[in-house]
């Protein structure tokens, strides 16, 4: 189960870096578009295969980065900690103080968008779609734990590190939504195709607040830049996460060519793994140029399966481990298993709402293909377990003497 829950893990961070770093290439095509005149202004809007070599740049530059030493690495995450805090601040008070129209209370806080062209209009199922966004974003808090070889007293700091990113997110993340919404009142209009952002919703909200202001979106276009920067390190410290992972589970055993992946240079850093992490993930970009349908099914690993290989550990610890698990300095004492068991069900019952339709009527290009990647994962996953790992993989190898 151990290797399961690897697996899932692996692909599923390689989805989350994808995801990412695509999402970038297409906000700096966005950028671009806004910055040359916008969609009604004759501004210039790179093809599917301009986005993708944007993103084949951006993943060379996070292998580049990600193969510097250690103290460069954390000079970059000290460096992006303080830009990602301040950017939101600057964004969550500058985006609603220069919109000349702003939102009511009212309407941020009980409006739901039923006027919309997914053909969705209960309530209730557009607040379950919208966790799919909050449980996306919370994504990678993980990070510390693939990071504990390089931590120091990681046994208390890892944990730490995760519950200090989760709690974080939660809260700067909630300013930033909040000063983004006051700053929206006509959401059909952000929406639409024919806006100067082409339909790209957050960044005509930017847009218009500093054009309807000033006559001009110039500052809208800057505060773009501040979340561009933000998803470049986001997709940065992604890769570090895979890379440490690959290393981890070739280290165990459990990849192809492990020998090749478990490998690390002088300044002790995964090197095969890191540019392995940045090679897959522009490959799981490149079905974008045939079908968006198709890609999507493919990053929708990137939340369903990451949180499966989440809940898997857990489900196991609170399960067949109960009676003689260990648990170390930092732990959750007599509520360990109760919240336990409330992250395995929360984690079932996300993954039941992911697989629900986003669209209707449902056809061969609005159909969620989730459930069919997660399945097919699931089932290669299983099939690899039957017919060969279970023979050799031995779990988790120790790194640790005594």
């Amino acid at each position: 189960m151990q290797l399961h829950a690897f697996r899932f893990n692996i692909v599923g961070q390689w989805a989350v870096t994808t995801s990412v770093d695509y999402s970038l290439a297409q906000l700096i095509q966005v950028i671009i578009l806004l910055s040359t005149g916008g969609n009604n202004g004759g501004g210039y809007l790179a093809s599917k295969y301009e986005v993708i070599a944007i993103h084949a740049a951006i993943l060379l530059s996070h292998a580049v980065i990600n193969s510097l030493p250690i103290a460069w690495l954390s000079f970059f995450g000290q460096f992006a900690a303080a830009w990602n805090m301040l950017g939101v601040f600057v964004l969550m008070i500058a985006v609603p103080a220069v919109a000349t129209e702003r939102a009511s209370a009212k309407f941020v806080f009980t409006n739901f968008n039923t006027d919309n062209s997914a053909g969705i209009h209960s309530h209730l199922y557009i607040f379950l779609l919208g966790l799919l966004m909050s449980q996306y974003t919370l994504l990678g808090y993980d990070a510390s734990a693939h990071m504990t070889e390089e931590t120091k007293n990681a046994d208390k700091n890892g944990p730490i590190g995760i519950i200090s990113a989760i709690g974080i997110s939660i809260v700067v993340g909630w300013g930033y939504i909040l000063g983004v919404t006051f700053a929206v009142k006509d959401i059909p209009s952000l929406l639409s195709p024919d806006n100067e952002a082409g339909g790209y919703a957050i960044a005509q909200v930017f847009y218009q607040a500093f054009k309807s202001r000033y006559g001009s979106g110039v500052g809208g276009i800057v505060c773009l830049g501040i979340v561009a920067v933000a998803i470049y390190f986001c997709g940065m410290s992604s890769v570090t996460s895979n890379s440490r992972m690959a290393y981890a589970f070739s280290r165990d055993g459990a990849m192809p060519l492990s020998s090749v992946w478990h490998k690390v240079n002088e300044h002790e850093v995964p090197i095969n793994a890191v540019w392995l992490s940045a090679f897959v993930s522009l490959c799981m970009a490149l079905p974008s140029l045939g079908s968006l349908v198709a890609f999507q099914a493919m990053v929708s690993i990137a939340t369903i399966g990451l949180y499966i290989a989440y809940a898997l550990p857990i489900f196991f610890r609170v399960t067949l481990a109960r009676k003689h698990f260990v648990p170390g300095p930092f732990n959750l004492g007599r509520y360990g298993v109760l919240l336990g068991w409330v992250a395995v069900l929360w984690v079932v019952t996300i993954t039941v709402l992911f697989s629900l339709p986003v669209m209707y009527p449902v056809t061969r290009d609005t159909l969620n293909y989730t459930p069919v990647a997660v399945g097919g994962l699931f089932i290669l996953v299983l099939t690899s377990w039957v017919v060969s790992a279970r023979h050799w993989f031995k779990g988790p190898v120790t790194n640790l003497s005594g």
